[in-house]
Order: structure tokens, then sequence, then C-alpha cells
């Protein structure tokens, strides 16, 4: 394929996620879908050579993505999801909702959906958000709390977090909050398009379903690792302080 005198459109239906590339050089595939990328290039003065650069990134295989986080210690674990949290926020939703905020009224079956999506889709993002600083600040605080439990610890203080928090009613409301997406797949009817369907839309969807892979991934190992890790330091944490009761 000759990139340089590919049109955008032709690009991004070879492979959606060649939009979030063009994205990222401030090139929204619908503005320019009939013009080439060396003339889009040219026009916006952006180095070819390192857009094509992102482009063959973006299609390398990397078909297993999962993290082998088990033998971390938890705060590595944190750390970790704190990261995801950060590029979900920074990076992912902002650039579906610019996806979705630019959806032009398509006459037929897709017209109920782009306006669906358009009220909805705000309201997914401010949901999540509010969960991501929920969590960092409530789960993973009290987590780091634990971890850091040293000789020298509060007792008092540490006794009254344990009081106020508890992982495993974490984890019963994490499972209970679990689908996020639920409502998104049944405006999307589960992302399904064909042949026919608006290259704008299928991008979309391709955007949302991959996102939904991301929070499916995250929420795994936060079921898998984090809370088994951080149940166990919790236990741990108990036994000192019973200890620290006895002695005194």
């Amino acid at each position: 394929m000759d990139l340089n005198q590919i049109k955008i459109s032709e690009l991004v239906g070879e492979n959606y996620v060649y939009a979030s590339v063009l994205h990222h050089f401030g090139i929204q595939f619908y503005d320019y879908s009939e013009q080439t990328l060396h003339q889009v290039c040219q026009e916006k003065g952006i180095c070819m050579d390192a857009l094509i650069n992102g482009l063959e990134s973006a299609i390398e295989t990397d078909e297993s993505e999962e993290v082998a986080l088990i033998g971390y210690p938890v705060d590595l674990v944190i750390e970790y999801l704190k990261h995801t949290h950060y590029l979900f926020v920074k990076w992912t939703l902002p650039y579906i909702a610019s996806l979705v905020t630019d959806l032009p009224k398509i006459p037929g079956k897709f017209e109920g959906v782009v306006k669906d999506l358009k009220f909805v889709f705000p309201l997914f993002v401010e949901d999540l958000i509010h969960h991501i600083h929920e969590e960092e600040d409530n789960l993973f605080n009290y987590v780091m709390l634990l971890k850091n439990v040293k000789s020298d610890y509060n007792p008092t203080k540490v006794y009254y977090e344990m009081e106020k928090y508890s992982i495993q009613q974490h984890a019963i409301n994490h499972n209970i909050h679990g689908d996020e997406m639920k409502g998104i797949r049944n405006i999307t009817s589960d992302y399904s398009f064909d042949t026919k369907t608006p290259l704008h839309i299928k991008v979309v969807y391709a955007e949302l379903e991959s996102f939904e892979m991301s929070l499916i991934t995250h929420a795994r190992i936060e079921d898998e690792i984090l809370f088994p890790k951080a149940l166990m330091l919790e236990r741990e944490v108990k036994i000192l302080l019973q200890q620290k009761v006895k002695s005194n």
C-alpha cells in the first residue's frame, strides 16, 4: 500500500485504528476523507515520515497485552492501574468523545443511534471519571496505607481507616457496578455494522468496543490480582494490630 497517495477515507477503512493515529497528529479523518495522506501532511505541515511511523506502529501485532502482574507487589499493581486510568481520562475518552460529538446527522437507521450516543456517552464518561477518582481516593489510598504500615505506624489512624473501609466490600461493590457499557451496547446493537454502514459510525463502534475490552481487562486485574493481594495485606495488618493491643 502506497501510504503517500492513499485517500484518508481508504486508509481508515483499511484499519479503523489509523483514525486514532491521525487524531494524535491533529487530523480528523472525516474532515479530510477525500484528500491523500501526502496532501494532508503538506497542508498541515506534518512530517510525513513521522506520521507513517505512527501508522505502522499502530498495527504491530500485540494480541496478548495481558500484563504479568501476579508476582508484583501491591503498590506496583496500583501504579499500573493508575497509569491506565490516566490513559483513559487523558487520551481514550476524549478521543472517543470527539468522534461522537462530530457525528453528522445520518438519515435512516442510524439517526436514532447518533442522537442517543450524543446524549448517553457524555453521561457515561462523567460516571466513569467519578468512579476512577473515587477508586483512587478511597480504595487505592486505603491499600497504600496498609502497605506502608511499619513499626512506627500510628495504630489509632490505621484502626480508624480499617473501620471505615473493607477490601471485601470494595470487591462486592466492584462486581455490582461491573458492566458500565451495557447501555451503550444496547444503543449500538453490540457494535454491529455492515458494509453499508458509514465509515464514521464504523470507527466509533470499533473504538467503543475496543475501550470496553480495555475496561474488562482492567476490571479483571483488579478482581484477580489487586483484591486478593489487598485482602491478604488487610489480614496481616489486622494481626499486627491485635499483637499491638496484646503487647500493651
